[in-house]
This record gives C-alpha cells, sequence and structure tokens, in this order.
C-alpha cells in the first residue's frame, strides 16, 4: 500500500512540473487592420508563431478579431492595458512621436527592407533613450515600402502638376510634405480612399504600391507618378505593455526578442517589399501607367523639402537627438543594407 500511495503521489507531482497548458502566457494583441493585409497576413501571424515557437509553447500570442479602438488609440491601448500588444502608426497621433518623424523623411530608399532594418538600428542606437514610448516595451518599429503619387485624371511628371491637387494623406511628415509641393492635404484614413476617390472629393492620394491595389483603387486611379527612393515613408510601431513584459521571465523576455526587433523589422520589410511588387503587377495589369521623374524634378523636390527636414531637426533637437545626424546615419544604414 505504501509503495502504491508513492507512486501516486511521485506522478501527480510529475505531473504537475509538465503541466504546459497552465504555465503558458497568452498575449492578445490589439488588432485594427483586414485579416488579410500584410501586417496582418504577413508579419503579425507569422510573428505570432515564432513567439510560440521561440519560447516552447510558454507564450501564445492571440490576435483579436474585432479592433477595440481606432487606429489613432493604439498606442494608449497597450499603454493602458486593455490589450497586450499593438501595432500601429506614429503618425497618427500628430505632434506626439517626434523622433520618429526622421524616418518619414524622402529619398530614404526603394527597399522597405533595407529602411526598416536600418531604421531599427537606428531606433536603438540614437532615439530609444529619449523615452518617446513610455508605458510601453518596443518590440520592433518599420516602415512601409517608398510612397508615390498616384491621381485619376492628371498626369504628374514633376511639381508643377502638383500644384492644387487635392491628395489624400495618412498624417505625419507626409502632410507637411504634400503641402510643401503645392498640393492640397486631406487627412483620411486609408479605410476612406476609394469614397474619397471615387467621389472626386481627392484628386489622387499618397501611396505605396501595395495599398492601391489592396484598397480597391487599381480601378480609380489612372496614373502613378514613381520617386526614386521613395517622397515618403510610413513609420510604424509594434509594442507590448510594459507591466506585461515585466511580467515575463528573462529567458521569455530574450526569446521574445529573438524573434521581434530587428527580425521583425527585415520580416515586415520583406512582406512589404513582395506586397508593392504584386501591387505593381497589379496596377500594370489594370492599365495605370506610370512615370519616374527626372534627376532635375527630384532635385526640386528637394530643396523644397528642405523646410520640412529643417522643422524636423528643430524639434528632434528638442529632444536631445541630433536630426540631421540621425537622418545620414539613416541613408548610411540604409544604403550599407543595401549593399
Amino acid at each position: 500500500m505504501k509503495t502504491l500511495a508513492a507512486a501516486l503521489i511521485a506522478s501527480v507531482v510529475l505531473a504537475g512540473s509538465l503541466a504546459p497548458a497552465d504555465a503558458q502566457t497568452r498575449l492578445r494583441v490589439s488588432n485594427w487592420l483586414p485579416p488579410s493585409h500584410p501586417i496582418v497576413a504577413d508579419m503579425m501571424r507569422p510573428w505570432a508563431e515564432a513567439v510560440s515557437d521561440a519560447t516552447e509553447g510558454r507564450v501564445e500570442v492571440e490576435i483579436m478579431e474585432a479592433p477595440l479602438g481606432p487606429p489613432q488609440a493604439q498606442f494608449d491601448i497597450v499603454a493602458t492595458g486593455q490589450a497586450d500588444v499593438g501595432y500601429g502608426v506614429h503618425g497618427y497621433t500628430p505632434g506626439r512621436f517626434v523622433l520618429t518623424q526622421v524616418a518619414e523623411l524622402p529619398f530614404l530608399g526603394d527597399s522597405a527592407e533595407a529602411v526598416s532594418v536600418a531604421y531599427w538600428r537606428l531606433h536603438e542606437e540614437m532615439l530609444a533613450e529619449a523615452g518617446e514610448h513610455r508605458g510601453v516595451k518596443v518590440l520592433s518599429v518599420f516602415a512601409h515600402g517608398p510612397g508615390h503619387v498616384y491621381t485619376t485624371g492628371t498626369e504628374v511628371d514633376g511639381i508643377d502638376d502638383l500644384q492644387g491637387l487635392k491628395l489624400r494623406t495618412g498624417g505625419g511628415i507626409v502632410n507637411a510634405i504634400a503641402k510643401e509641393l503645392g498640393a492640397v492635404p486631406l487627412l483620411e484614413p486609408s479605410s476612406k480612399t476609394y469614397e474619397i476617390l471615387s467621389a472626386g472629393i481627392a484628386d489622387g492620394i499618397l501611396f505605396p504600391h501595395e495599398s492601391v491595389p489592396f484598397f480597391r483603387l487599381d480601378g480609380i486611379v489612372r496614373h502613378g507618378a514613381i520617386v526614386p527612393r521613395g517622397l515618403y515613408n510610413t513609420s510604424f510601431f509594434v509594442a507590448m505593455n510594459e507591466a506585461v513584459w515585466d511580467g515575463l521571465s528573462p529567458e521569455d523576455q530574450e526569446a521574445v526578442m529573438s524573434v521581434s526587433g530587428e527580425a521583425f523589422a527585415r520580416r515586415a520589410g520583406q512582406a512589404w517589399d513582395a506586397a508593392d511588387a504584386a501591387g505593381r503587377e497589379k496596377m500594370v495589369a489594370a492599365g495605370i501607367s506610370f512615370v519616374t521623374l527626372s534627376d532635375d524634378e527630384v532635385a526640386r523636390i528637394a530643396e523644397k523639402l528642405k523646410p520640412v527636414e529643417a522643422r524636423v531637426f528643430g524639434e528632434m533637437a528638442e529632444k536631445g537627438v541630433d536630426g540631421e545626424a540621425a537622418l545620414q546615419a539613416l541613408r548610411d544604414r540604409v544604403e550599407a543594407y543595401g549593399n
């Protein structure tokens, strides 16, 4: 009897020590995009799987089906603990994130992968210590592919054609860029682009290649003006609630970051590049014409946008960061990564 009891006790202890389901941490990700969007399908879902693998199942990730709030609320949703993890666009809350503007300035590069990896490295080396992301653990930052000009009527092959055009923009630096180039920026969420273009409220949009067919605009847009190295970029974050992060074991923190940070930035950039290539193919098939701006026009744009750079540099200086040096470092890292 004693032997049997001892055996039963030992088996219970052993079973308790193995209980993987009870040991799991489940992270809820606030999600505001459709499941087919590249950020969800090609970035967040693969990341969720990678986290599970890296932590050997101790940390599981659940991507929520219904949004907890609008896109501009995502940072606060994570910081206040309404969700454990979230992603969003820095420029959706103007004035809140100053240093991230450096990754939205023009002519950074033609590859989202190179820009995103270089941006993460710059963030860790020069931007993070300023503490703009208080309340969260930044898991990664990244940028979408280079932004260009798409119009429904006017064919744009230079600055002169932009004068007075009403262009939908998504916030952040791109608003200032459109204004300095003589266009009229219309700040609207991407989900409303079909509505405002089809109704003639806007004459065009500033978008990366991927977004035109994704938002079903390839039947409305007729012309694309390609700006070498991009007219702008959009800065994104992926973040975890700080208390939730602190609650993970050091081992799991290390495992999560092994598939976040630069690894996530690389994955995100590769996904954007693939989506942009596919998007351009769809636009060509839809009969959209493309013009690549000349070197002279690019030089004119650069001259026009010097006040935008100067403003960004001034705001960064107030946070203790040399903006001009940061931009040069970012461009150097993009070039080095591409080579």
